[in-house]
This record gives C-alpha cells, sequence and structure tokens, in this order.
C-alpha cells in the first residue's frame, strides 16, 4: 500500500476542474466539477439535520437512480432553507451540467456550501458552467478541492494505492470542513472515486463503515449543519474482479476507503476554526463499543475539556466531571486517565503534581491522545477533537447565516 497526496487527480478516468463563478469575490474559485469518463457506481452518506438543504435531496435521489457520472458543487452559499426555489435551482446546477457534458439531469450530484437561507444565485452558475466544463483535465483536483471551500484555511486531498485481487486499485478524494463538525455529518464535503470495479451494495457497506470510522468520528464544535455528504464514485477502469460483499477483497477495498477518508477528516480537524491543538480521545477496557464511543464523544465534545486543551491545563477533574455525567454505567475507583504515556490518574486517584507538569508538557503538543481507561470490559474506541479558542468565537460571532 502507498500513500500519495494528489487527491483525486491520483483516480484514472477522473476529471476535475474549479473556476471562480461570481459567488464569492474575484479571485476566490466557488464553482467545481468531478466527472467520469466512464459509467460508475456510486453511494452517498449525507447529514442526518432534518433541515436538509437543496442539493442534499437532489443528490440523495440520483445517487439512488445509480447512473451517476459528475458532482458539480458551489461554495459561498448553501441553498439550505431556502423553499421550493432552492429545489429549482439545485435540479438546474444538475440540468445545465448534465446539458454540457451530454448526461442526463439525474447523473449528475448537486452540492453547495456557505451561507444559509439565501438564495441561490443561479444565473451565475449556469453561466459558468460552459467553462467549468471546458477546463476539466486530470490533473485539476487542487481547483477542485479549492473551490468547495469557505471558512476553510487549506485545501484538503488525499489518496491511496493498493493491490486487490492482483490489480492495482486507487481510491482519491477531497473535502471541505472546519466548523460546525460533529457526528453525524457536519458542515463539510467529501468527494471520493476510484478505479475499483465493485458492486453497489459493497460500495455502500465500505463507504458507511469508512464514514462512520472517520467523518463520524471527528468533532471540533458539536454543530451538525445542513448540507453534508460524502460521495463515492467507482468507475471499474483498475479492470479487477468485481468486489462483492463478504470477501477478502471487499475486506481490503473498505480499508483502503477508511484510510483516504480518516486522512481527510484529520485534516478538517487540523484546520478547525481556531484549533491549535487535535486530540486523540481513546475509551479503553469499556463493557461495549457502543459506550465507549459515547464515553470518547462526551467528553472530547466537552466545552469545560477543550477549553482546558487550549490553555495547556491538564485539568483531569473536568475530564472526570464529563466521564460521570455520560450516562453510562462506570466505577469510578477503576478509571485512569493518561495523556499520551503521562498517566495523570489511577484507579480514580491524582498521580500528583509531577505527573501534571509532564502532562502539560504534552499538551503543548499539536496533536495528542487523551487514553480514558474505563476497567470495565474489553472493548474500546475513539473519536478525534479539537480545543476551542477566543479566535473560534470572534470568527462565528462575525460570519452572516
Amino acid at each position: 500500500m502507498s500513500a500519495k497526496t494528489r487527491g483525486l487527480s491520483s483516480v484514472p478516468g477522473i476529471l476535475t476542474t474549479g473556476i471562480h463563478s461570481g459567488i464569492k469575490r474575484a479571485p476566490e474559485l466557488d464553482l467545481a466539477l468531478i466527472f467520469s469518463t466512464h459509467e460508475t457506481t456510486a453511494a452517498g452518506v449525507f447529514t442526518t439535520n432534518r433541515c436538509t438543504a437543496a442539493p442534499v435531496d437532489i443528490t440523495r435521489r440520483h445517487i439512488r437512480a445509480g447512473k451517476v457520472r459528475a458532482i458539480i458543487c458551489n461554495s459561498g452559499n448553501a441553498n439550505a432553507c431556502t423553499g421550493q426555489r432552492g429545489l429549482s435551482d439545485a435540479l438546474a446546477m444538475a440540468h445545465a451540467t448534465a446539458e454540457a457534458l451530454d448526461l442526463k439531469p439525474n447523473q449528475v450530484c448537486v452540492g453547495s456550501t456557505g451561507i444559509i437561507g439565501k438564495p441561490l444565485p443561479i444565473q451565475l452558475i449556469q453561466k459558468a458552467v460552459p467553462e467549468l466544463v471546458s477546463l476539466l483535465k486530470p490533473s485539476g483536483g487542487r481547483n477542485a478541492a479549492r473551490a468547495i471551500l469557505t471558512t476553510d484555511a487549506h485545501i484538503k486531498e488525499a489518496s491511496t494505492t493498493a493491490t486487490i485481487s492482483g490489480k492495482r486499485v486507487t481510491i482519491g478524494g477531497i473535502a471541505k470542513g472546519a466548523g460546525m463538525i460533529h457526528p453525524n455529518m457536519a458542515t463539510m464535503l467529501g468527494y471520493l472515486a476510484t478505479d475499483a470495479e465493485i458492486e453497489r451494495t459493497a460500495l455502500e457497506s465500505a463507504l458507511k463503515f469508512a464514514v462512520g470510522e472517520s467523518f463520524n468520528a471527528v468533532s471540533i464544535d458539536g454543530e451538525t449543519s445542513t448540507n453534508d455528504m460524502v460521495l463515492c464514485l467507482a468507475n471499474g477502469l483498475a479492470n479487477n474482479s468485481r468486489i462483492r460483499l463478504g470477501t477478502a477483497a471487499m475486506r481490503a477495498f473498505q480499508r483502503l476507503l477508511t484510510e483516504v477518508c480518516l486522512n481527510l477528516a484529520k485534516q478538517i480537524c487540523h484546520d478547525g476554526e481556531g484549533t491549535t491543538k487535535v486530540i486523540q480521545v481513546v475509551v479503553n477496557r469499556a463493557r461495549t463499543r457502543r459506550d465507549a464511543k459515547k464515553m470518547a464523544m462526551v467528553v472530547g465534545t466537552s466545552t469545560l475539556f477543550k477549553t482546558a486543551m487550549f490553555g495547556q491545563d491538564p485539568n483531569w477533574g473536568r475530564i472526570m466531571a464529563a466521564i460521570g455525567r455520560s450516562n453510562i454505567a462506570i466505577k469510578p475507583d477503576r478509571i485512569s486517565l493518561a495523556f499520551d504515556t503521562v498517566t495523570v490518574v489511577k484507579k480514580g486517584i491524582g498521580t500528583g503534581i509531577a505527573s501534571d507538569r509532564a502532562a502539560k508538557k504534552v499538551l503543548r503538543q499539536k496533536e495528542f491522545t487523551l487514553t480514558i481507561d474505563l476497567g470495565l470490559g474489553q472493548e474500546h474506541d475513539r473519536i478525534w477533537t479539537t480545543d476551542l479558542s477566543p479566535a473560534y468565537v470572534a470568527l462565528n460571532a462575525h460570519y452572516s447565516t
């Protein structure tokens, strides 16, 4: 297995681009297109927010139709909470793209991200589509990644390759997200492609698993938004034997897809609004994996914990308090806590000033692990979270919705 950084540009048969259409101030890119030169198998995972944006509703329908060849996405406007006009505008995006690519509208998925509640300037997008299509190329992934950003400071790309059933298979992807990040799906978009030949049920299963282990295992601020989706297109150009559910090839593909998704998800954490640290919260020796995941999420989303991490303060009392309010059965005298290799609590009791001082050094790092050992069972799980800084408050205090 080998890791790369070319994102979608590493996947054979995938053409991409991104341009400035006028939604955002020039010269910022705000319109992206991803196109497969061959027919694909497609799968998607979507936000659980019930105020879904129009592009989410349209893309769900088109994914079910099973013939997707293209994804068009704009930034700067979410086309969310825009009523019937929003649905019409999302369909218009699909129609304009389909016409320019000689496809059917249901072969085009639509994404939007940005400010909620404002009508989409659809005329600008329709006018820009011919130029967008004319600029498609195998190496356009970086511009596509840039065109879907909102408050992000950095583009997010990842890709990897591995041999599956004797054939070299590639998976690449791009993502956006910096705030309103929390399971299940948040203000983030993830667009993935692969040259694997894979049956639809296997792709759906692999994507659901990969998202659960990555995008749904990160939290920046506990907010879940209206527009979020992760899509994956598989065009079969690797000429491998078709990957099917329950096979060794399926398991290998799932590991590969999870690797790419986790890479992108961690990039989102590192690019979080005002973030200075990424913390992996691991819960070991829980009774059930569900308990472990819930415990990790309660601690990882605690405002007091997150602000303490920003202040580089190993205030383990805040962690114990969060554990205690998780509504999970615990035995306090069995709990141990550690920052990386520095144990600060053992069997429910603090280990002393020297340990706290050593932990402070760990908390100066940009990435570290908090391990919570419940001492109750054999199950474990983890999430990634971030600290919470004044910069997050300042940015969101002035971000219009």
